[in-house]
């Protein structure tokens, strides 16, 4: 099941063009961004969004104090859930919009990165680890 949705994944950010990162910030507002993270969303194979479970997704401008994130994702993946898992709270991905736009050179850029990280984030939510996510090429 791993193999399966990380090969969805992979597939998903292949098909984005690549980008250079720099220094300065893309000028983008928040409803812009938020129209990525959307677009990131529908991009997904419907086999996987029919997959997850108990997930919501934000934008935030920053990470918290002292963290150098893209995105964060917090909850309990769908490969530790067992019974006593009924009536949690939904987990959290959260994607962080000024560090990316600091990343990144160009609106294409931009859209590129935030495919990588929502894929990032929602293989976290199917229980693939940083180790993983860096073997298959985006960590």
């Amino acid at each position: 099941m791993v193999r399966l949705i990380s090969d969805m994944l992979c597939r998903l950010i292949e098909r984005q063009p690549a980008g250079v990162y720099g220094w300065r910030v893309i000028d983008m507002g928040r409803e812009s961004f938020d129209e990525l993270v959307s677009d990131a969303l529908d991009e997904l194979p419907p086999e996987l969004a029919r997959l997850m479970d108990n997930v919501a997704i934000f934008v935030e401008d920053v990470p918290p104090p002292g963290e150098d994130l893209l995105g964060l994702y917090e909850g309990i993946p769908l490969t530790e859930r067992d019974e006593g898992y009924l009536m949690a709270t939904p987990d959290r991905i959260t994607i962080y919009r000024l560090p990316m736009l600091a990343r990144c050179d160009s609106p294409d850029d931009v859209r590129h990165e935030v495919v990588v990280t929502v894929a990032h984030e929602i293989a976290h939510h199917f229980g693939i680890d940083d180790d993983r996510l860096h073997e298959l090429g985006y960590g």
